[in-house]
């Protein structure tokens, strides 16, 4: 962003002075992915945010913040969630877009400071999942488009969002709150909905996490 002053705990990070971008996101992942499959453990799970088997219905789950639905069977399906393109306006892109992959739904605006710190843990997963068959799709809500999109390809984000200023992309999630932002949502290879994080992500949480989904079967 212009006019941007470096903090000391800036530099080694994206846009710092330190390290190139792509060493330090080596060097973050190198780390990380040692505990990735450790973090699985830390999902709790619910089965009453959706209906079993049918369409992805949310329920509220009092005080939890990541939900995991599990087993499989009980996972209920996203049939469509699309929107216009943040950088190409009159384009139509959503999940329609990743047939048979695994899509991380993140929900952020450039004018939330969690959101904009998580976007490059999220261009990360998309740089290290992607040939795994996992997508990253970011939902852009309440914004200005310039604003966001300018954030982006300042801090260098190469995956696609949808630019929905209203949210009207999450009635698609059934009772999905609107209001918290980030949160992001999982969908398994058949495009049901897995995992829930309404909060801010934790990336070797949620590395372990598409591990384990990658590896499922789209069948």
């Amino acid at each position: 962003m212009n006019g941007r002053t470096d903090r000391p705990g800036d530099r080694g990070r994206p846009g710092g002075r330190g390290r190139p971008r792509a060493a330090w996101r080596a060097a973050r992942w190198a780390a990380l992915a040692a505990v990735a499959a450790l973090a699985l453990s830390g999902c709790s799970t619910g089965s009453d945010a959706v209906a079993s088997g049918g369409e992805f219905q949310f329920v509220a789950p009092g005080n939890q913040t990541t939900i995991s639905y599990e087993p499989a069977a009980a996972r209920g399906l996203l049939r469509t969630f699309s929107g216009e393109s943040l950088t190409e306006p009159g384009k139509q892109i959503g999940i329609q877009d990743f047939p048979g992959q695994v899509v991380l739904i993140n929900v952020w605006g450039s004018w939330c400071g969690p959101c904009r710190a998580e976007m490059a843990d999220l261009q990360l997963l998309h740089d290290q999942f992607g040939a795994r068959g996992v997508a990253v799709l970011g939902l852009d809500i309440r914004d200005d488009r310039q604003a966001a999109a300018d954030f982006m390809r300042g801090d260098k984000a190469t995956y696609p969002s949808i630019f929905d200023p209203a949210g009207r992309a999450l009635f698609s999630l059934n009772g999905y709150p609107r209001n918290v932002v980030p949160s992001t949502i999982v969908l398994d290879r058949k495009h049901r909905v897995a995992i829930v994080y309404l909060t801010r992500i934790r990336l070797a949480e949620v590395a372990g996490a598409l591990q384990r989904l990658a590896a499922e079967s789209a069948a």
